[in-house]
């Protein structure tokens, strides 16, 4: 079976990850591409990487444009999605890669975002463990997905198995993450113009108040089975001059009793048989270099007696199994296909 799909956002950089997976996807024919005030130009005009989608021409994002599909992906700025999804009763399968219904908590979405408040979705991050299972049971035939996002999914993939162990404290969890620029988006912004970014490194959203923290503190609270508010993380995002990637380096406490060999084991009990997260054997650790254009996480676990914590180091490519990647992987899920169809295991390198 051929799925119809459209594509809305289709301009930016998320939508077109999307579409660059989705253009190697045998089971996919990409029908229509939607944008805003790019709407009625040629998509190659703002994607000229999709050669093989020159033919497209990006529409205007409305429900009457975006029903009629079998799928619809929305990759549009937080607090945008909700106004489309309701319309959109008619598509089987809608997957979100904005945030509207990402968090199970209005509360938290009233702290970190604000606005209306929209019912929320299936998780979409398969590997994630969730109680004595992952997630990706939660999206089988799953009609409505979430995607997340990619900060959030880096450091939750990072600490779920500690968690969910009981190896780790949750309740003092460090986070400092170098991020790329195009986790931001493709708007002008003079703080990611090249001569602002180039040859330095800016911390944003410093203490307590970037949005991704509330999607974390229930990832980890979906894996350990707590309450989200025993879930305390101090999270510091920095940009650094590369184009796509996070580097997140997460610490946390090691719960008195724990072994050695338990603590790796839990890590190595949650991944070891994922094809898309990886860890890597001892001492070694990720670059983002190694990650770039895949749907691959790339795990690095070190036990610090001294400091008696853990700490975790994890490569994604934020645009790949930060954003498209998972949302086409959980996709598949949902459809019943290969989980792994049109999702690379390889990066590209140098």
């Amino acid at each position: 079976m051929t799925y119809s799909v459209a594509v809305s956002g289709a301009s930016g950089y998320a939508g077109g990850e999307i579409l660059r997976l989705l253009a190697d996807h045998p089971d996919i024919e990409i029908r229509t591409v939607t944008a805003h005030s790019n709407a009625g130009q040629p998509l190659v005009d703002h994607q000229p990487h999709l050669r093989s989608l020159a033919h497209l021409t990006l529409q205007d994002t409305t429900p009457a444009i975006l029903s009629g599909h079998d799928i619809v992906f929305l990759a549009l700025p937080h607090g945008q999605s909700g106004q489309y999804t309701d319309a959109l009763g008619d598509v089987p399968l809608v997957i979100d890669a904005g945030a509207d219904h990402r968090l199970t908590s209005a509360s938290a979405w009233d702290a970190f975002y604000g606005g209306g408040f929209h019912e929320p979705w299936t998780y979409g991050v398969p590997e994630l463990l969730v109680g004595n299972g992952k997630q990706r049971e939660q999206l089988r035939g799953a009609t409505r997905i979430a995607a997340p996002g990619c900060n959030a999914s880096t450091v939750s993939l990072s600490l779920a198995p500690g968690v969910a162990a009981g190896v780790i404290d949750p309740s003092d969890i460090v986070s400092v993450l170098a991020v790329g620029p195009s986790g931001a988006g493709k708007s002008l912004k003079t703080n990611l113009l090249g001569s602002e970014i180039l040859g330095t490194a800016n911390p944003y959203a410093v203490g307590g108040t970037h949005r991704h923290i509330p999607e974390i503190r229930q990832a980890l609270a979906a894996a350990s089975g707590a309450d989200a508010d025993s879930i305390r993380i101090s999270f510091t995002p920095v940009l650094v001059p590369m184009s796509r990637g996070i580097l997140a380096t997460s610490t946390a406490p090691i719960v008195e009793g724990a072994t050695d060999a338990q603590i790796r084991d839990a890590w190595q009990g949650a991944y070891g048989d994922e094809t898309f997260v990886q860890l890597l054997p001892e001492g070694r650790f990720p670059r983002t270099a190694d990650v770039l254009g895949a749907n691959t996480a790339l795990i690095g676990l070190a036990i610090d007696r001294a400091a008696n914590r853990v700490t975790v180091v994890a490569a994604v490519d934020n645009l790949v199994k930060g954003t498209a990647g998972a949302a086409i992987q959980s996709m598949n899920i949902a459809l019943g296909l290969p989980e792994a169809r049109a999702l690379s295991l390889n990066g590209v390198a140098p």
